[in-house]
């Protein structure tokens, strides 16, 4: 008997019952939802590999100039970018007459070339925090509209038995938890990778 009320209100039977706006409402939470672990593991492994590439800083501090601890990071490292950008705007000096203009130059180059390797590292964080914020509506369209379909239910009955309403309101309540476990990873992962950003940087200084 439990099976079979299971097989009659599961969850593909909420999806049945509403019909092409349940199953757009689910069709695009699920593509938040690969979007956003998507966007998790490559930005993860981008960090990961940048944090492995700090372990030479040492033998770079430690070179007797710039151009020797340039030479020994490791090719394709954001820490070798930002060290070659000095040396190019240390070679830009001598055509500069002002001191100061030369100091504002190594400056902005600098800051144009981690800025460069911030955003490198932060591609598809704004896709997260578009889920984080939106998922939750789109699950709770389909909540109103589960909701909706449970009143005409009631009205076509004339009261509010159970087997007319249970339908439309587990559709409606399968599409409110969906929205929420589309939107709480995509927080979750979001704050997450924020956090990592800001450490290759720091562990340059």
């Amino acid at each position: 008997y439990q099976r079979r009320v299971h097989g009659k209100f599961g969850f593909w039977e909420a999806l049945n019952n509403g019909g092409v706006i349940s199953y757009s409402v689910a069709i695009i939470l699920a593509i938040f939802s690969l979007g956003s672990f998507f966007i998790l593991f490559t930005r993860f492994y981008d960090q990961t590999k940048i944090f492995g590439q700090a372990k030479a800083l040492p033998t770079f501090w430690r070179a007797p100039t710039l151009r020797e601890g340039t030479a020994k990071l490791e090719k394709n490292s954001p820490f070798r970018d930002i060290a070659e950008t000095g040396l190019l705007a240390e070679e830009q000096h001598a055509k500069l007459a002002n001191a100061l203009e030369a100091h504002e130059w190594l400056t902005g180059s600098l800051a144009r070339t981690e800025a460069g390797i911030v955003g490198y590292l932060s591609r598809g964080l704004p896709f997260l925090a578009t889920v984080g914020a939106t998922a939750p509506f789109v699950g709770l369209f389909g909540t109103v509209v589960g909701i909706y379909k449970a009143l005409i239910a009631i009205g076509i009955a004339g009261s509010a038995s159970i087997d007319k309403v249970a339908g439309p309101v587990g559709e409606a309540l399968i599409m409110t938890a969906l929205g929420l476990l589309v939107a709480v990873p995509a927080v979750l992962a979001y704050n997450y990778l924020q956090a990592r950003n800001k450490r290759p940087m720091y562990s340059a200084l």
